[in-house]
């Protein structure tokens, strides 16, 4: 099962939100603090990138059969 469009969007519109923050972060925070807003733009971007990839085995996996 693929990630839905309402979950997909709101990933996306975090994602946004967060690579905002860093624009403000890499100006006046420590660097502990932006690495760790990068990194939550990463896992996010794992969970959309994972879901897609195992919907896509699932669909090749389906097929064989």
């Amino acid at each position: 099962m693929t990630l839905s469009n309402q979950v997909k969007d709101s990933l996306r519109e975090a994602q946004n939100n967060l690579r905002n923050a860093l624009s403000f972060a890499a100006r006046t925070e420590s660097p502990y603090t932006n690495k760790h807003i990068a990194d939550m733009l990463s896992k996010i971007q794992a969970i959309i990138d994972a879901e897609d990839f195992i919907h896509q085995l699932e669909e090749d996996l389906g097929g064989e059969e």
